[in-house]
């Protein structure tokens, strides 16, 4: 039986740029991954299957659409030989939380296949394969802190490292569905992120329209922003919103201040 953790994304930053004619959006992100996540196992078999537990299970989707089902297929395609895998997911990250869940445990499958079928694939032909499961399922092969260009799989090294670094998660239990996000975005170019910019510089361009969708956003930041964190920023397309801080002891602090919300938080480290 193999483990292969699934580390949640965040987004430190999401820097909208301009719609492109497929779809998608040409952005710049500052990704990092946190401690937390969920856990996929998997052992041989001659079929392919997947079995979900955990707190956020219910929510997920288990069927043949499932991003887990779609990477094992897809990798099993590409080194031409049949799928079999009976693979198991405790499900942690909430969906539809701009957490990256989904292309979480997508990348875990890819990676935990590439070792229980011998392949021996290196990370970046893992997430080349990866990048019509979804825009963030490259980055989330490599879960590490990286910069994202493009549509988010236009990767590269983000300098020094924050490892470490007390992060508190807070989702008012509310889900966000990407698509109408972006769709309310107002479109307006505010600039790329500069890398030798400090972290309070950087923005999600996105919030705004999170923010119209499920207006409790702004009272997770507020509420965030008043225990005085390093930043306080919602992840990806919401609602989940974070903060980081500079000592375990202050996000403990924030955390026990927010228990009485019935929000859902996570005391976390970025990995």
């Amino acid at each position: 039986m193999l483990h292969e953790p699934a580390p949640a994304k965040i987004n430190l930053a999401l820097h909208l740029r301009r719609r492109r004619p497929d779809g998608y959006h040409d952005l710049e992100s500052l990704f990092a991954f946190t401690e937390f996540g969920d856990t996929l196992t998997g052992e041989a078999a001659d079929g392919l299957s997947l079995t979900l537990s955990g707190p956020m299970a219910a929510a997920a989707d288990v069927g043949d659409d499932n991003l887990v089902l779609r990477a094992a297929r897809a990798l099993a395609s590409a080194a031409g030989m049949s799928a079999g895998a009976r693979l198991h997911l405790e499900k942690r990250i909430p969906v539809a939380a701009g957490l990256g869940g989904g292309s979480a445990d997508a990348a875990a499958a890819l990676r935990l296949l590439n070792r229980l079928w011998g392949l021996g694939w290196p990370l970046d032909r893992l997430a080349a394969l990866a990048e019509p499961l979804g825009a963030d399922v490259p980055v989330c092969v490599h879960s590490q802190t990286m910069f994202g260009a493009g549509k988010g799989e236009l990767l590269s090294p983000w300098p020094g490292s924050m490892a470490g670094t007390p992060l508190l998660l807070v989702n008012p239990r509310v889900a966000v569905p990407t698509g109408p996000v972006f769709a309310g975005w107002d479109r307006q170019d505010r600039g790329g992120i500069d890398r030798t910019a400090p972290l309070t510089a950087l923005r999600n361009d996105m919030t705004a329209a999170a923010v119209a969708i499920q207006p409790v956003i702004s009272d997770v930041l507020a509420q965030l922003s008043a225990h005085k964190p390093i930043v306080a920023r919602m992840s990806g397309s919401g609602a989940t919103c974070l903060a980081l801080f500079d000592t375990n002891a202050a996000m403990a602090a924030t955390a026990d201040a927010l228990a009485g919300t019935g929000w859902w938080i996570c005391a976390t480290a970025i990995r």
